[in-house]
């Protein structure tokens, strides 16, 4: 077999390896140091085939850890560079919370005020209720005391982003090889040399993991610790934590015209996600669902028609080792969602608005929903291992995240970025992890 040398290998072909090969590209370029032949993105698939091509596309920057907000507002503006290339709708993002969350959105309110991001707050049950009425006249869920209303922010297409992704970075010279699975790395001086493949071996310079939920068979292929000891920032120790915890992903479709979902005023609405305390009800026979703080979103879905989103995600109940990660997403006999999801979900939709009620067989039946590959505190990690291999572990982040490759990119090519300190694999043991929200999803 004919032997393969490239200086960059990337290795994923989902919105953090495009988006990582499409700048690094550019740099080279840009600074006389190469171009884009020198970069190169194999795929065990294709483009878009992982946990990218099935995203709910949601845009948002809706964060209580300040280095997340910073770094969501770094994505927001690669996203607005281009909004028809990148199939963005920048409609906006509503976080609609209960009381217990109040004073948790009011400090990410003001701290999107203290980064120049636009964003209205409303308190109070009744002004929350007057304020979601004003978008939408059949609002009616309860227990609300809080909007807040970020003015930037919307939702994407999936596939057709990435692919955008791919264009871009093709047009710059990259080279693009799917179906290639890494079988694993060989290293000599304890710096990646060899990336082998079940396409022949892959002589590199330096590789750059992007891998979505497959992080953690690439990382033991790495060699790196599968159980780490984490340091809470109270100083309490949590010895022999385990590095991935794979969750359960909750979405689905409801089978209306997308337009079901217009405003009072005919125009596309923002992301709508709530939060609530408040007892959830089935909206076909009035029993309680749960009487705990659930929470679901939701938008238009042009793309394949109807009104999208999900509900709060679950921890896979079994050893992180027996996961089968493949078949992905909705080939999954094992992780597509069921019965429950459908019936909590469309409960809540209709909870929300007046219009979605005894709407619920309208739930799609085509199989959604994945799983996704979180980090122990749930949030990501982008930081060098073995001297040349750049990690991105977006622990579900990913696809919101589409500026993520143009830092790394700079990383890369040693210019340490400041909005990615935060997320170094160090902070476990550091005790520099990021706060924790009321909100009843892990990534918020």
């Amino acid at each position: 077999m004919t032997r393969m040398d490239v200086r960059y290998l990337v290795v994923g072909a989902g919105v953090h390896g495009l988006s990582t090969a499409w700048h690094l590209a550019k740099a080279l370029r840009a600074s006389g140091r190469g171009d884009g032949r020198d970069v190169l993105v194999i795929d065990k698939t294709d483009v878009a085939a992982g946990a990218s091509g099935i995203a709910c596309g949601v845009i948002r920057n809706n964060y209580f850890q300040p280095a997340m907000r910073e770094l969501m507002a770094h994505s927001v503006d690669v996203w607005e560079s281009d909004p028809e290339g990148f199939a963005y709708h920048a409609v906006g993002y509503l976080q609609i919370s209960p009381e217990v969350m109040h004073a948790s959105v009011a400090q990410i309110y003001q701290q999107q005020q203290d980064i120049g991001y636009p964003s209205t707050f409303i308190e109070g049950e009744g002004d929350s209720s007057s304020y979601m009425q004003g978008i939408f006249t059949d609002w009616q869920a309860q227990g609300i005391t809080s909007v807040l209303h970020e003015h930037r922010g919307g939702y994407a297409n999936n596939r057709a982003s990435i692919q955008a992704l791919a264009d871009r970075a093709l047009a710059e010279g990259v080279r693009l090889q799917p179906g290639t699975r890494v079988t694993g790395f060989r290293t000599d001086g304890g710096a990646v040399s060899v990336v082998d493949t079940d396409q022949g071996p892959i002589h590199v310079e330096a590789v750059i993991v992007a891998a979505g939920p497959w992080i953690r068979d690439l990382w033991r292929m790495l060699e790196l610790p599968e159980r780490i000891t984490v340091r809470a920032p109270d100083g309490t120790v949590h010895p022999d934590r385990e590095m991935w915890t794979y969750w359960s992903l909750q979405e689905g479709t409801l089978g209306v015209d997308p337009s079901f979902l217009t405003d009072n005023h005919g125009h596309m609405p923002p992301v709508v996600h709530v939060d609530t305390d408040a007892p959830l009800l089935d909206d076909r026979d009035g029993s309680v669902i749960t009487d705990q703080m659930w929470g679901i979103y939701f938008k238009p879905d042009f793309n394949f028609g109807g009104v999208q989103g999900g509900a709060m995600p679950f921890v896979v109940d079994r050893p992180t080792d027996s996961v089968a990660v493949d078949p992905y997403g909705p080939d999954s006999p094992d992780f597509v969602v069921g019965v429950e999801f459908a019936r909590m979900w469309t409960s809540g939709l209709a909870h929300c608005l007046k219009r979605f009620q005894g709407k619920a067989d309208l739930f799609s039946k085509e199989p959604s929903g994945g799983i996704g590959c979180f980090t122990p505190d749930s949030f990501p990690v982008f930081d060098v291992f073995r001297q040349n291999a750049y990690v991105i572990a977006d622990s579900n982040h990913g696809y919101k995240m589409i500026g993520v490759g143009a830092l790394v990119a700079k990383e890369v090519l040693g210019e340490p970025q400041a909005l990615l300190d935060p997320f170094r694999f160090a902070r476990y043991e550091q005790g520099r992890l990021h706060p924790t929200s009321s909100s009843p999803f892990p990534w918020s």
